[in-house]
């Protein structure tokens, strides 16, 4: 769907991973990975469509209210253990991709708060990638890439997410919008 990539030194942060209709690995079936870091040394992500069904109070009371949607997400399949936690703000830009926020969970939510973060989404689990393997994916045509918006990162739909990012897109791709979960039932 987009060009193969010719210069594999260019950092896709802040890229999104389309996975591909058909994509037989059900970790990543329709699903939508944000990179958040890409360097000669690989790559790391979060799946942005994929809130489970646990609830941010349940671990961190304390961060319910500021939580959107109140769900953790599961950001992909490496370290189900580690918690990456990521705020949202109008008032400034922040360190990450898009401008979002790195945020860390032991601080007060108050204290966060009086930074301008507006809300916060966690993620449990990562996707990443070693030396040049992303990119090689993304050459066997195992991802369509498309620019990112805070706005997908901090979705209150992301059950449509596929989909909208799909249709963003225009051309070709915009075609797979509407793609059946399981075309062989059609």
């Amino acid at each position: 769907m987009e060009e193969a990539i010719t210069n594999l030194n260019k950092s896709l942060a802040g890229r999104i991973l389309i996975a591909p209709p058909g994509l037989q690995d059900s970790q990543f079936s329709a699903s939508l990975t944000l990179i958040l870091e890409h360097s000669s040394e690989g790559a790391l992500g979060v799946i942005i469509n994929r809130p489970s069904l646990t609830e941010v109070g349940e671990y961190f009371p304390e961060w319910e209210e500021m939580a959107s949607p109140g769900f953790v997400f599961a950001g992909g399949p490496v370290d189900h253990d580690a918690l990456i936690a990521i705020g949202r703000s109008d008032n400034h830009k922040g360190q990450l991709v898009l401008g979002a926020h790195s945020i860390d969970l032991d601080e007060q939510p108050l204290l966060v708060a009086a930074t301008g973060i507006e809300e916060v989404r966690v993620f449990s689990g990562y996707a990443g990638w070693g030396v040049n393997q992303l990119e090689r994916e993304i050459e066997n045509n195992a991802w369509w890439l498309a620019d990112a918006t805070i706005d997908d990162l901090f979705t209150h739909d992301p059950a449509n997410l596929w989909s909208t990012v799909l249709k963003r897109q225009g051309g070709d791709m915009q075609w797979f919008a509407h793609y059946p979960e399981n075309a062989s039932l059609n």
